[in-house]
């Protein structure tokens, strides 16, 4: 039996037009003998299995192909590897290629699903970022559209998996940069995106909290929740949403410096990483510091660093606080040679941190007047030296540690409380009423037996450090304006740093806040 070969494309197609070209060549050539017309035909074979031969290679080629994985998985891992990912864009590609490989490399956003519940609140949280105190400008606007994702998601035959991959991983780039903003804040001096990126280190991690998120029945509460949590910012962030949300879509004028002025001041509450129940807060602008507790708030008025000495912004714990701080100087050094030096220079007091007081214990301020006085009765007056950033740190002064070696004190300039605006220090801040908040502070960290012993060392004017079992957190802040009650209540810019931070996060050289 002759054997049968069953050919396939394109290897059938190639001997068929080859047996042509022989049929041709038989026609043409009849006188060839017969010797001469078998060899021809052995080679016309053995071209045409050489030719079989290669064809067999490109179809094989070919197959692969073909056969190559062209899955929206599989664009999303070529669109992530390190040559690809800087032509994306991305905010914080290590963030999203964390967040893909938890993902195990699979699309998050626009695989097909029954119920895309959770793609659509991605989409409608970037439409509100305005409500938020963001600009739509930092989350892809122009890439994540809707018509697109409506296609992706409902006739999905219609776009390509590479473009589906890319609008996947923009999307994922564009919520997590908005957790970022809103935890950490756009442009913190500490955390800056590269750090945030970077993923070391670090007390938060959009992409987990994301991972975390798309887990939950709630997912946009579980987005919304990494913002702070203070009660300030959560009063800031309903008056932004009334502005940007309520009347704007109600049609009504919205007052866009208003808006400017709360957006900068949510910037900061992000920096100031206010994480706890109760703490110590002091804001620059409004020479205020508030002791914060879960059912309560105490509020003392404060004196803060003048322009040219600025009280910095800090996030700290008090350890402990120590009464009559200052070292008191020996009558024959003050007699002989202190008080000779300030009737020269009234200057050199303020200069090399003394302070004068008289027998009771009060403030003598260094005008010419007052040390001609102190000379003729020199026996009526001491002097102590501070050595803390103030002249004058009083009875009482609470340490923390910082950077800037700032004291939280007592002073004994007590009228400068009376003063609408306070603005008076070396950059360390005067508290009014200073055992009174010592003794809040006492209670609050357990030590109410201790009370009896910071009497006791004012009443008899001795040095004692007052441990605390419970450290108190401090955070020193600058916020120039509050909601209260529903409304926006502005202060002073006394540092001018507004202005700054306006044409930072909205990317504009014209500023609009309140002054």
């Amino acid at each position: 039996m002759t054997p049968v070969i069953i050919l396939k494309p394109p290897i059938a197609q190639l001997y068929i037009i080859k047996l042509r070209a022989m049929e041709k060549f038989f026609n043409y050539m009849p006188t060839i003998k017969t010797g001469k017309i078998v060899l021809a035909v052995l080679g016309i074979f053995t071209v045409l299995q050489s030719n079989a031969s290669c064809n067999s290679e490109r179809v094989s080629r070919v197959a692969n192909i073909v056969h190559k994985d062209t899955s929206v998985a599989a664009f999303i891992q070529q669109y992530l590897n390190d040559g690809n990912v800087k032509a994306l864009g991305l905010y914080f590609p290590n963030s999203v290629k964390r967040f893909y490989d938890a993902n195990n490399g699979e699309a998050a956003w626009v695989k097909e699903q029954s119920n895309p519940k959770q793609t659509w609140e991605v989409m409608l949280l970037l439409d509100c970022v305005l409500q938020y105190g963001l600009s739509h400008d930092d989350y892809h606007p122009k890439e994540l559209l809707y018509k697109p994702l409506h296609e992706m998601l409902e006739e999905p035959g219609k776009i390509g998996n590479s473009d589906k991959a890319k609008f996947d991983i923009l999307l994922s780039d564009a919520i997590i940069t908005f957790m970022n903003n809103l935890h950490y804040g756009k442009l913190n001096p500490v955390y800056y995106t590269d750090k945030i990126d970077a993923g070391l280190m670090l007390p938060f991690h959009a992409e987990d909290a994301l991972a975390d998120a798309r887990k939950q029945s709630d997912f946009m509460n579980a987005v919304l929740s990494v913002q702070p949590k203070s009660k300030q910012y959560a009063a800031m962030q309903d008056r932004m949403r009334i502005l940007k949300g309520m009347y704007q879509d109600d049609c009504y004028e919205v007052p866009e410096s208003e808006v400017r002025k709360i957006a900068i001041n949510m910037e900061r509450l992000r920096w100031a990483e206010i994480d706890e129940n109760a703490y110590l807060q002091v804001n620059i602008p409004s020479y205020t510091l508030k002791f914060i507790q879960p059912d309560t708030t105490y509020e003392f008025k404060v004196v803060v660093g003048k322009p040219t000495a600025q009280t910095p912004s800090l996030s700290s714990e008090i350890t402990y606080f120590t009464t009559y701080p200052e070292w008191k100087i020996p009558q024959s050094i003050f007699v002989k040679e202190l008080l000779p030096k300030a009737m020269k220079d009234t200057s050199y007091l303020d200069n090399n941190h003394f302070t004068i007081y008289d027998k009771a214990g009060k403030y003598v301020k260094p005008s010419k007047t007052n040390l001609r006085n102190v000379k003729l009765h020199a026996q009526r007056y001491y002097a102590r030296q501070s050595s803390g950033c103030d002249n004058a740190l009083g009875n009482l002064v609470f340490r923390f540690q910082n950077i800037y070696d700032i004291y939280l004190h007592d002073t004994p300039e007590q009228q400068l409380f009376k003063k609408e605006e306070r603005a008076f220090s070396h950059s360390c801040v005067r508290v009014e009423n200073a055992q009174q908040l010592a003794e809040l502070i006492l209670k609050f960290s357990g030590d109410e037996n201790k009370i009896a012993l910071l009497h006791k060392a004012y009443n008899g004017h001795l040095t004692r450090n007052i441990s605390l079992k419970k450290h108190v957190p401090i955070k020193i802040i600058y916020l120039t304006c509050e909601v209260k009650q529903g409304l926006t209540v502005t202060y002073k810019d006394i540092y001018n740093l507004d202005k700054s931070l306006e044409m930072a996060l909205y990317n504009t050289t014209q500023t609009l806040t309140l002054k």
